[in-house]
């Protein structure tokens, strides 16, 4: 099979889809792989390094694309990208379409076959492509929620730690899943006063053990959420529902509420965003402020720190990619049943149900 690996180009998006490891891999099971030139460079990978392990390099991303069988990227195509798609294609990367109806719409145009990271499943019904991500955004968000609580940033001057007499800053983290257990870590680690907020009362009880007396577990409901995020000064969103629009659990109200110069940061805004006040930013511009609050809503955070998010992303990636390179989409899909909760669009029509419901298509 012939494997196409573009530049990411997305706004400051500099990670790339594989590593040169993974093409070696690839090039001795006898695969052509073709890597754009100057793809690896956002995160310190040179063409000869590629070219080293067996890609060829393409300066013309026209030709890469119409030359391969197989598309490898990061994030979801932009809209020049979906119109170098074509029949028969198979496009491999992150796609997040519950909350991007015209990427969705371009991409049935194509008539391509887009297989999304965020969906595939392992066995025990986790998320091993997604969760990756979701462990250096939720590593993330303390990151930059301390820095956007700083006054030059528009916060309200608060170190998170605090210091002996001075209070920590109070951490606010709605959902206990990868993201926000890898928050929470982070936010202890820091010395903040943490809360973290879920629905499920087995995983509370997961994190209480884990956490031990450092955090505080609650039980979800509009009026804890509402009593918690009101005191808090940062408060992180980590909520996901795999293909599906996510819940805006913190609204309006909530977030008027909470005082000035406080943070949210929104990791879920890849599929809406669960604060009623988020809209999708970039790193260019990655803040601003509603109703007195800084909000932090990156739509594609790990590539802040692209070198790190890259080779954790393409270690749980190239497994798959192998299987369908060897053995090619029908054969991949039987073989590795999780691989098919990943199958999002084919033949011009959405198939994985939870996105066309989220988007009005029925199947």
């Amino acid at each position: 099979m012939r494997i196409g690996v573009p530049t990411e180009i997305k706004s400051h998006e500099y990670r790339v889809g594989m590593t040169p490891s993974g093409v070696r891999e690839l090039a001795r099971a006898g695969h052509e792989i073709v890597v754009q030139a100057g793809a690896g460079l956002g995160v310190g990978i040179a063409d000869a390094e590629y070219a080293t392990a067996g890609a060829r390099i393409e300066p013309d991303v026209e030709s890469l694309f119409a030359a391969a069988d197989l598309i490898v990227k990061v994030k979801e195509p932009q809209p020049i990208e979906c119109a170098r798609l074509r029949e028969g294609q198979i496009l491999f990367t992150f796609l997040h379409l519950a909350a991007d109806p015209p990427q969705a719409r371009a991409l049935l145009r194509s008539g391509a076959t887009a297989i999304a990271y965020e969906t595939v499943n392992a066995p025990d019904g986790s998320l091993p492509l997604l969760t990756p991500m979701s462990e250096v955004a939720g590593r993330m968000a303390i990151q930059v929620g301390a820095h956007c609580l700083e006054r030059a940033a528009g916060g309200r001057g608060i170190l998170l730690g605090g210091v002996p007499g001075v209070d920590p800053a109070r951490v606010v983290i709605i959902g206990g899943g990868i993201a926000g257990s890898h928050a929470a870590e982070m936010a202890i680690g820091c010395g903040a006063d943490v809360a973290i907020v879920d629905r499920s009362l087995p995983r509370l009880r997961e994190l209480a053990s884990r956490f031990g007396g450092q955090a505080r577990t609650v039980y979800s409901t509009r009026d804890a959420i509402g009593e918690l995020v009101t005191k808090a000064d940062l408060v992180v969103g980590t909520v996901l529902v795999p293909g599906a629009t996510t819940p805006k659990l913190v609204d309006r109200a909530m977030v008027r509420a909470m005082p000035t110069g406080s943070v949210v940061v929104d990791v879920a805004i890849d599929q809406g965003g669960c604060f009623e006040t988020s809209r999708p930013t970039s790193h260019a511009s990655p803040t601003y402020v509603e109703e007195g609050v800084v909000h932090y809503c990156v739509t594609n955070m790990p590539g802040a720190v692209p070198r790190t998010s890259t080779f954790a992303l393409t270690n749980a990636t190239l497994p798959y990619v192998r299987r369908l390179a060897i053995l090619g989409i029908e054969g991949a899909l039987e073989r590795e049943p999780g691989l098919s909760n990943g199958l999002t669009i084919r033949r011009g029509e959405i198939v994985h149900p939870t996105v066309a419901e989220a988007l009005g298509f029925s199947r």
